[in-house]
């Protein structure tokens, strides 16, 4: 037993790091796989975000119960935090939509998307809906139950809640709840039903806790006449793992928002609500009333006889002699009349019978990437490890002639072919499909309505080996990846990318010119096939102009790359627009940027966005030069400094001290570092002796979960969940005569203007006489917020601490927030020089 717990726990480390790595189960993991063939049920968990997953019970339905379960998250989660890297918005949203992949991957569940686009925090599901898009999201969430025909449906969040929570949450609950009926009911999407069909799922959950009633207490107290109580905590001795560890692994891959989670072992009780559907009277079994046998589908009795033979008899030692009784079940399986559970089945069972024979089917470019109409030589690895009978047919590759000899794959003995494969001419480059088209604020535009609901692109750069065991025709098709070897960590796999001949990435996303001088504009060219040579223009605003119209330019080889240089010269007075590089390469014209996304929890992923940099010709005074910045959870506000012609140093935490703090006009900290830099705790003397010597501190914004300080400034000051979220919302100014909105530059509500996605988050909602409060804002409905800038004298210096998203607006280069945060870090130089 130590053996396979060992394989195992290998096995999930192995995933967290290696996410590309085919997966080679052992015996113990083969044998749940057929146990999880033997049912026939399936549970929808319905939430939000990537996050909102409960992944203790997704991991309890998919390995206990095991039922086919799947995560559908209506976001992608580009509005929230990235906690390891400077991607926001859409490059976020891909991380966290291949985080909740790698999820899955760990507590066997699936994962389905809709179009809906986290804009960010809401407090009302009737903003939410608006900005969303109700009918399309709805409209998602009915195809999702109408493909994945699930029995069970269990909503993270409560539909009864609207106000009281994200409005996103409340939402996701109340869509859920809708579509419930609207899946049977053939008025509701008809075109849907031309490539699904109608659906009705017996009982609908809300996966409720203490946690919803506010205490405890409360909870123990409410009526639980409609409650169902799971025990997830069960303990899999095959596995040699808790439901719990398992869950937290699972839990621990969203690290972009700084989820690690501690495993935890022994019996946790979860609990359900039944809020629609058929009640079942056994609450012991929530599948009560749904046949999960093989008797569920005609011609299925015949099946479960065999496989329950195959699970009664699996040899742990001799997995493969389950083969022949395998191939008999998937040869019924073909035949089934159910479609629905035929393509189920059958890929289940494949995948036992591969994993029983031992069997490793590769087909590994010599690169990561290609260009249209490029060949690369592919090396085609197969092996039988097992002793049975497995025959070579053929093997098709993407676009090439089938390949026909026949081969016996004697045990062990493996099997390698090259063979070059051309790209089509016409191949689209690998890319996220819901970034390929311009969305708006609350929808991605998706114009493949057959790709709706998918977690990723599908790869269509595939091999398929037709394969005979034991006389039955099989098929396997793998996609073809790039394999290497690192010094470090051994043998690396990334997808196989398909990448434009040229793409261009200008080196910063924004230039803001303080003033009318010209600036240098380098533009990056990258080839994606030998020998490349075109030309490059930048189109720009009217009123600004740009320095050669256009350039030469000749790569000799694959993957390198050419910097052009255009200088840029700005109006005189404020403004403000876009600039866009076009590489003309014969009648061709590219205009992306290609972009890496390269995290070791995650696939390596390539990603095409438009390349264009906002360009903002600023009305900006500033005082002092010198500024020193301590990175929090990871922002580009160091970057936007420089670009206002700051000198800008990046302080190590170890390094903070009241001697090496002496030398900056001002220093800020970066967002959240309260909550993941530990070791702040034992420098907030000096920061506070730095200020009260002089200096000028800005905090940005923490939140009161996690704090690993005890005091955040050197006065009184509590940190809230406040936020205002309307990026539109009205701006007072409490304090229209204080420095901060006077020196140097005049701060006006118009400065307010032009800000994206919200005003500012986790506002302190008390704080003591020493604070100044300069502005006022709030949410429609609510009451006056006054937290989200405050400034304190303290000793010869100045304590400031805000909660405005700086760290959103730098990157869309609002005018306002430079002009505003220009003055925080010129506080107290009013005497000083002018740079």
């Amino acid at each position: 037993m130590r053996k396979l717990v060992f394989c195992f726990v290998v096995l999930f480390s192995f995933l967290n790091t290696q996410a590309q790595q085919p997966q080679k189960p052992n015996a113990s993991q083969i044998y749940e796989s057929i146990k999880k063939l033997n049912f026939l049920g399936s549970v929808l968990y319905v939430a939000a975000h990537p996050d909102d997953e409960n992944t203790r019970l997704i991991s309890y339905m998919a390995n206990h119960v095991k039922a086919r379960t799947a995560y559908l998250s209506l976001t992608r989660g580009d509005g929230g935090q990235n906690l390891i890297g400077p991607e926001i918005r859409e490059l976020l949203g891909v991380i966290r939509t291949q985080e909740l992949l790698a999820a899955r991957r760990l507590d066997g569940g699936e994962q389905l998307f809709t179009r809906a686009n986290d804009f960010g925090y809401s407090k009302h599901p009737d903003e939410t809906l608006e900005i969303w898009n109700k009918e399309e999201v709805l409209s998602d969430v009915v195809l999702a139950i109408r493909e994945f025909k699930p029995d069970i449906i269990i909503n993270r969040f409560d539909h009864r809640s609207p106000g009281k929570t994200h409005g996103h949450h409340t939402s996701s609950a109340m869509l859920s709840l809708e579509a419930f009926d609207l899946a049977n009911d053939k008025t509701a999407f008809p075109s849907q039903l031309e490539k699904t069909s109608l659906w009705q799922t017996k009982r609908a959950f809300f996966n409720t806790s203490w946690w919803f009633y506010g205490s405890q207490e409360k909870f123990d107290k409410a009526d639980k006449s409609n409650h169902y109580t799971l025990d997830i905590g069960q303990y899999y001795a095959s596995l040699g793992l808790s439901n719990t560890e398992i869950a937290s692994l699972s839990r621990s891959q969203h690290k972009s928002q700084g989820f690690g989670d501690t495993g935890t072992r022994g019996s946790q009780l979860d609990y359900i609500e039944l809020v629609k559907g058929e009640k079942p009277s056994d609450k012991s079994n929530i599948f009560e009333g749904i046949d999960t046998t093989w008797n569920r589908v005609k011609g299925g009795n015949a099946i479960g006889n065999i496989l329950h033979q195959v699970e009664k008899n699996f040899d742990f030692t001799n997995p493969a002699a389950s083969i022949p009784e395998l191939l008999k079940a998937y040869q019924l399986i073909e035949k089934l009349e159910d479609a629905h559970w035929r393509k189920i089945k059958s890929k289940e069972i494949k995948n036992l019978i591969y994993n029983c024979a031992g069997l490793y089917l590769e087909a590994a470019a010599e690169t990561n990437h290609a260009t249209a109409n490029e060949t690369v030589n592919l090396n085609l690895e197969l092996i039988n490890r097992a002793s049975e009978n497995i025959t070579l047919k053929a093997i098709n590759i993407y676009n090439s002639e089938t390949i026909t000899d026949e081969k016996v794959l004697a045990k062990n003995e493996k099997l390698v072919l090259t063979k070059p494969v051309t790209i089509k001419h016409n191949q689209k480059p690998t890319t996220p499909y819901w970034l390929t088209n311009k969305g708006t604020l609350g929808m991605y535009q998706v114009a493949d309505k057959n790709l709706i609901g998918k977690a990723e692109t599908p790869r269509d750069l595939n091999v398929t080996f037709d394969l005979s065991i034991h006389n039955v025709e099989i098929s396997y098709t793998k996609p073809i990846i790039y394999k290497t070897n690192d010094p470090v960590k051994g043998e690396v796999y990334k997808p196989f990318e398909i990448i434009p001949e040229a793409s261009a990435k200008i080196s910063e996303k924004v230039f803001i010119f303080e003033n009318d001088q010209q600036k240098e504009l380098p533009v990056i060219i990258k080839a994606g096939k030998d020998n490349l040579e075109g030309f490059v223009e930048i189109s720009h605003p009217k009123n600004w102009s740009v320095y050669p119209a256009k350039q030469k330019f000749s790569i000799t080889h694959k993957g390198q790359e050419q910097t052009l240089t255009f200088t840029v010269i700005p109006p005189k007075n404020q403004s403000e627009g876009f600039i866009k590089p076009k590489i003309h390469i014969g009648e061709k014209i590219y205009y992306k940027e290609l972009i890496e996304v390269d995290y070791d929890h995650i696939p390596f992923q390539t990603v095409l966005l438009p390349s264009e940099s906002k360009v903002v010709r600023l009305d900006i005074k500033k005082r002092g030069n010198n500024i020193g910045y301590i990175e929090g959870a990871g922002d580009v506000v160091p970057e936007s400094l420089q670009q206002i012609g700051y000198d800008v140093t990046i302080i190590k935490p170890e390094n903070i001290s009241a001697e090496n703090l002496k030398e900056f006009d001002a220093v800020v900290i970066g967002i959240r570092a309260y909550n993941t830099i530990e070791v702040l705790k034992f420098k907030q003397e000096a920061l506070f002796d730095y200020v009260a010597n002089g200096g000028n501190l800005i905090v940005q914004y923490n939140t009161n979960h996690r704090l690993l300080v005890d005091e955040v400034a050197p006065y009184p000051l509590r940190l809230s969940k406040d936020r205002v979220t309307d990026e539109y919302a009205k701006v007072s100014l409490l304090e229209p005569n204080h420095e901060l909105l006077n020196f140097p530059n005049k701060i006006t509500e118009t400065d307010f203007d032009g800000w994206t996605q919200e005003r500012g988050l986790y506002f302190p909602d008390k704080w003591s006489k020493e604070f100044t409060p300069i502005l006022s804002m709030h949410d429609k409905g609510e009451t006056p917020k006054k937290g989200s800038l405050l400034v304190a004298k303290h000793g010869k210096g100045y304590y400031i601490y805000t909660g405005l998203s700086f760290f959103r607006e730098f990157p869309a280069g609002v005018s306002g927030a430079y002009r505003l945060f220009t003055n925080m870090l010129s506080i107290g130089k009013e005497n000083n020089r002018e740079n």
